[in-house]
């Protein structure tokens, strides 16, 4: 009796699941660090932007890298066809999140950063313009989680295989 079949395919998917687990599961809490933060004190906002900085670096962004190497790997060993529906979409979405990590989310938390600590030295009150841009980052953060939990339902459905 074997319990379980393990090759080179099913390592793959193994690492590839527990790159988004690891790599965008952490990103989810990201969205209750902003509005817990601003209910503590708002001195803990240049610390969230940090912390937020650090998980897009050092765990979204290289788990970025691995489900892409790992997708491209199972699609040419399982013989999916890059032309499917499921897969072209998913590739797509995890581009696009790729790119917003990169172009958006990293370079935007070192302003804001920045800012929090500027407002809180110059007057202990986040400015409106701080506000504006917490609150669209927190926005952006909300499309991109829904992108990834498409890219999810795509996966596991497979729609048109």
């Amino acid at each position: 009796m074997t319990l379980a079949a393990i090759d080179a395919y099913s390592i793959s998917v193994f690492i590839h699941v527990t790159a988004v687990m690891v790599g965008f599961g952490a990103t989810f809490a990201e969205s209750i660090m902003f509005p817990v933060a601003m209910k503590v004190g708002t001195r803990h906002l240049p610390y969230v932007h940090r912390l937020q900085l650090a998980i897009n670096q050092r765990l979204a962004t290289p788990a970025l890298v691995i489900v892409l190497a790992t997708g491209f790997y199972q699609t040419a060993d399982a013989d999916w066809g890059f032309g499917s529906f499921w897969i072209s979409a998913t590739f797509a979405i995890v581009i696009v999140v790729g790119g917003i990590l990169g172009a958006y989310f990293v370079p935007t938390d070192r302003k804001l950063a920045v800012m929090a600590e500027r407002d809180l030295e110059a007057s202990g009150e986040m400015s409106d313009e701080y506000l504006a841009a917490a609150r669209r980052e927190g926005a952006i953060g909300g499309l991109t989680g829904l992108l990834l939990v498409i890219a999810v339902f795509l996966m596991v459905t497979k729609p048109g295989a």
